[in-house]
C-alpha cells in the first residue's frame, strides 16, 4: 500500500501553531485580567478600611486636619479604584479580542483537518480501486491459465 501524503500538510502544521500561539496568548489575556481584577479587589478592601478610619476618626475626634487626611486618603484611593475599573475593562476587552482570535485560528485548523480526512478517505478509495483491479487481473489470469491448460 502507498504511503498517504497529505500535500496541505504543511499549512495544517502551521495553523496548528497558529492555534497554539493563539491559545498561549488568550491564556496570558486571562492572567492579566485576573491580575487587574486581583488589584481592583484590593484597591476596594484599602477604600472600605480608609472610609473606616475616617468614620472612626470622625466618631473620636474634632481634628479637622486629620479627618481631611482621612478624606483625602479615601479620595485617592477611589480615584484609583477608578482608574483599576478602566484597567480591568481594557483587560476584558483584550481576553474577548484574544478569544476571538482563538476560535478564528481554531476554525482555520479544523478546516484544513477535515480536508486532510477527505483527502485520506479518496486515498483509501483509490488503493482499494487499485487492489480490486489487481484482484481482478489476477483472476483473469489465473481464469484464463486453467482455460488454456483445459
Amino acid at each position: 500500500m502507498a504511503k498517504f501524503i497529505f500535500s496541505m500538510q504543511n499549512l495544517l502544521d502551521m495553523k496548528e501553531k497558529l492555534e497554539e500561539q493563539a491559545k498561549n496568548n488568550y491564556s496570558q489575556a486571562n492572567m492579566r485580567l485576573m491580575e487587574a481584577e486581583e488589584e481592583l479587589r484590593r484597591l476596594r478592601d484599602r477604600v472600605a478600611e480608609a472610609q473606616e478610619l475616617l468614620r472612626l476618626e470622625i466618631e473620636s475626634s474634632l481634628d479637622v486636619r486629620s479627618i481631611r487626611r482621612r478624606e483625602n486618603a479615601v479620595e485617592i484611593l477611589r480615584m484609583y479604584v477608578r482608574q483599576q475599573e478602566f484597567v480591568v475593562l481594557q483587560r476584558q476587552k483584550d481576553v474577548e479580542a484574544a478569544r476571538e482570535l482563538l476560535n478564528e485560528a481554531m476554525k482555520e485548523r479544523k478546516t484544513y483537518e477535515k480536508l486532510r480526512e477527505r483527502a485520506f478517505e479518496e486515498f483509501k478509495l483509490e488503493e482499494n480501486r487499485k487492489e480490486q483491479k489487481e484482484i481482478d487481473e489476477l483472476v483473469s489470469y489465473r481464469f484464463g491459465a486453467v482455460i488454456k491448460e483445459a
